[in-house]
């Protein structure tokens, strides 16, 4: 099937998840993951109608920035693990830094965004499974408070919401239960009436298990597989 075909599918999915929840299908954004496919596949993705794009690499982002400027409207999130080292040419491509996981990095963001007067939106990723391969803070660390503590004073970022990758599973129900407990811990930490928080969003969900994590809440679903296909190795 073409791009276009796929994201339609998609969109009835998405849709079909959110009225079985007794959501409003137009509360869940769609982000096409792009990362290591070309500008061509991505105008098609646009041309269909998606208008949030996540990428994983600043490099590899940069490479097609020119190629993409044509563009109108549309949102550029970095989804993967950032290096501090990084973190200014980050705010110059992203629109949005989605995997903010840990206290010195929202610092050198909050530096470089202020540096060119911008309010960077960033959410925080949490590494519900505990996977010591991932990244993401824990839910109940003393990294996650560190930063909720510090939101007020990082004023050039605007903290929206968290945002996870479950361990891999076959079998989409098996990432209920993490989609649930960053749900929950949401709602705890929303509770809480941080300043310089806001909660609204969260980003869970991918080509295998958007659905479920429809169903448990998702704000945004990150697909990238059911949208391209296989993305190219190396």
């Amino acid at each position: 099937m073409s791009v276009t075909a796929n994201i339609s599918l998609i969109r009835e999915r998405i849709a079909a998840a959110a009225r079985r929840a007794g959501r409003s299908p137009d509360d869940i954004t769609l982000m096409a993951v792009s990362k290591t496919h070309p500008p061509e596949s991505i105008r098609e993705a646009y041309d269909a109608g998606v208008r949030v794009f996540g990428e994983n690499r600043v490099q590899e982002f940069a490479g097609k920035v020119d190629a993409l400027r044509g563009l109108r409207d549309c949102e550029w999130h970095l989804i993967g693990h950032l290096q501090t080292n990084k973190s200014a040419k980050a705010v110059e491509l992203f629109h949005s830094l989605d995997s903010v996981d840990s206290l010195k990095l929202a610092e050198k963001l909050d530096a470089a965004a202020r540096k060119v007067g911008r309010t960077l939106p960033v959410l925080i990723e949490i590494n519900v499974g505990g996977e010591t391969a991932k990244s993401g803070v824990a839910p109940d660390s003393s990294a996650l408070e560190e930063l909720m503590i510090a939101a007020p004073r990082l004023e050039s970022l605007s903290f929206r919401g968290l945002m996870t990758l479950p361990p891999w599973t076959d079998d989409p129900q098996d990432s209920r239960r993490y989609f649930r407990k960053l749900r929950d811990l949401r709602d705890t930490m929303a509770a809480r009436k941080l300043p310089g928080v806001s909660l609204d969003e969260l980003s869970m969900g991918m080509s295998q298990d958007f659905e479920v994590a429809v169903e448990e809440g998702s704000t945004c679903v990150r697909v990238g597989t059911a949208i391209f296909g296989e993305r190219a190795r190396g």
